[in-house]
């Protein structure tokens, strides 16, 4: 992997394109396409490989990460060694901001789980893109906020509902596309991870996956998707559903 300081990448050419990666990002969709493209200024592109670590505890320089295309996990190593994931980043999302407000690098890994291009931003240079553009600060409160609330929601889950409903939810929550036989979603990452990611173990994940195949509620698409013939069941088994019913 081709390294630049402390960060892998590959390409440190600014974005200038029609399709900048900040205008993708809602915290700066709002700006004029002028202010964007001076943020762009100081974005430095990075792409990865299915696989590749994008970033970990040992990097040295805090840094904004920004999803442009792809898909990476953010997950954090225990004591004894296994990953927790804590949630997958898509395009426009982005997570190090923590570590620009403290100064003070993240403690978490961050793997695309495909090949992805984010754009980066350095401690320094993101502090200048503040000072110039304080509308940024609160928007990124916000986004930071709602996070903090669908992690509420997921300990919640993960206290009061079972594995099925879990999995319904989270099923539920994935981009879908429309097809001929009901939408078809993609699981992001291995089974394992999403197992992990949902508070589980990966053999409970396959029987609650086995089920729904065999009740016909979803059906097996090409490589990770899932085709979802049944919507409604799916809702009713949902920590959401489950709390309208009581």
């Amino acid at each position: 992997m081709a390294q630049h300081t402390d960060l892998g990448l590959t390409d440190i050419s600014a974005s200038r394109g029609e399709d900048l990666c900040v205008a993708r990002v809602p915290i700066f969709q709002d700006l004029p396409r002028s202010q964007q493209e001076d943020i762009a200024r100081v974005a430095c592109p990075a792409h990865f490989a299915a696989g590749e670590l994008v970033s970990g505890p040992a990097q040295s320089a805090p840094t904004l990460l920004v999803v442009h295309t792809g898909a990476a996990k953010v997950s954090r190593t225990d004591a004894d060694g296994h990953e927790q994931v804590l949630r997958v980043l898509r395009p426009g999302q982005f997570t190090g901001e923590t570590s620009l407000i403290s100064g003070q690098p993240a403690d978490h890994l961050i793997t695309a789980l495909e090949p992805t291009r984010m754009c980066t931003f350095r401690y320094a240079d993101f502090r200048e893109v503040i000072e110039r553009h304080p509308s940024i600060a609160l928007k990124m409160l916000q986004s930071v906020t709602e996070r903090l609330t669908q992690t509420e929601r997921r300990l919640a889950s993960a206290i009061s509902s079972d594995v099925s409903a879990r999995l319904a939810g989270y099923l539920l929550s994935l981009p879908s596309t429309p097809g001929p036989n009901g939408p078809e979603v993609r699981l992001p990452m291995a089974k394992k991870d999403v197992a992990s990611l949902l508070d589980t173990t990966p053999e409970s994940l396959s029987r609650q996956l086995r089920s729904l195949r065999d009740s016909g509620v979803v059906v097996p698409g090409s490589g990770r998707n899932l085709v979802i013939r049944d919507v409604d069941v799916l809702l009713e088994l949902s920590p959401a559903g489950s709390d309208t019913e009581r």
